[in-house]
């Protein structure tokens, strides 16, 4: 792909004439102001397959070349909205915004990412390739697309900053210390299905917590895995989640919260027996969570919430939870339901 530089300061930077958006390194959102790589890239998940548009803004070094983060905050996006004629809309509709916009509310070295959808039908976002089928007995095949879907944007990413960087330097040896970056993980609108896969995904390797723990606190990873931007291996990358945020969620059927006790339930057992922390956070607007045409949305968000809340008293502080209401009072519009990526407290 060609690149283009445009200037991370700007609110909405201009696009190429391939629609495409370029790569930059300035000072942006999160950190106080430290030194980014702002940049969008098509990445393939399987050959021949469509390749999903992924928007990144990273850390640099004060060398320029990528800096390892502390964390790595990924939002997977919704349905698309085209030809609102609400300007508002329209750029919380595009994902080079909002990896900005999230960086912005990032603390420490945090790198942001903003995955849309690989296919879409029609207006709908459809995550085939990231939430398979389940199996006989009702669970989710194990799919751990996104630690390939992450390598193969780490190597891109590096190949893209390399060319400039005065230096030959790259993410795995830039630094001499390894600290595993944590994971956050954003789902937004229909989004919200892929943080349903990870968090049953991690449900399903409860049993597996001591080997868990082994892997990753482990005193000398090997080498070929030490300052990588993200996990490379399906256990890794489930192990680092620390956060899972529903971002207004919503279907247009049932299943836009997990309701499965005993998700929830291995959830806490994972926790109890390894040293983790977990948090859950339920963020919501009137456009879902008052919805008299939807009612089942309210409904599966105050399952989850007591779920969750049963479980939180017996892992001794170690699963967290809230919910955050944004606009209460206001009448339900679409506006409002891209707004809460503005107003959202991540903190």
């Amino acid at each position: 792909m060609g690149y283009k530089v445009f200037s991370s300061r700007s609110p909405a930077p201009p696009r190429t004439n391939s629609g495409e958006r370029g790569l930059a390194a300035g000072s942006g959102g999160g950190g106080g102001g430290m030194d980014r790589w702002t940049g969008v890239l098509n990445v393939p998940l399987s050959r021949g397959g469509p390749p999903f548009r992924v928007a990144a803004s990273l850390v640099l070094t004060p060398a320029k070349t990528l800096a390892v983060p502390c964390a790595n905050a990924i939002l997977f996006t919704g349905d698309r909205v085209r030809g609102s004629g609400d300007p508002a809309i329209e750029r919380l509709s595009d994902a080079a915004y909002l990896a900005r916009l999230l960086a912005g509310k990032l603390t420490g070295e945090a790198n942001a990412w903003v995955v849309d959808a690989a296919c879409f039908a029609g207006s709908f976002a459809v995550y085939r390739d990231l939430v398979p089928s389940v199996d006989a007995v009702g669970d989710p095949e194990r799919n751990f697309a996104l630690t390939f879907f992450f390598v193969n944007i780490q190597s891109m990413v590096t190949k893209a900053t390399m060319k400039g960087s005065s230096g030959n330097q790259s993410p795995t040896t830039s630094l001499l210390k390894y600290c595993p970056p944590k994971t956050v993980i954003l789902g937004f609108s229909k989004g919200g299905v892929v943080v349903n896969q990870l968090v049953t995904e991690l449900a399903c390797l409860a049993s597996e917590s001591a080997k868990i723990s082994d892997d990753v606190s482990g005193s000398s990873p090997p080498l070929l895995t030490r300052n990588l931007l993200v996990p490379i291996s399906a256990t890794e990358f489930l192990s680092s989640a620390s956060e899972f945020h529903y971002v207004d969620v919503g279907l247009n059927h049932a299943g836009a919260y997990i309701t499965d006790h005993a998700v929830i339930k291995e959830i806490a057992n994972y926790l109890m027996h390894t040293s983790k922390n977990l948090c859950f956070v339920l963020h919501g607007t009137p456009r879902q969570w008052s919805d008299p045409n939807r009612s089942w949305i309210q409904m599966e968000k105050e399952v989850m919430l007591r779920l969750l809340q049963d479980e939180a008293q017996r892992c001794e502080g170690r699963l967290v939870l809230s919910q955050k209401r944004y606009f209460d009072g206001k009448p339900r519009s679409l506006l409002m339901h891209f707004e809460i990526l503005e107003v959202m407290d991540i903190g």
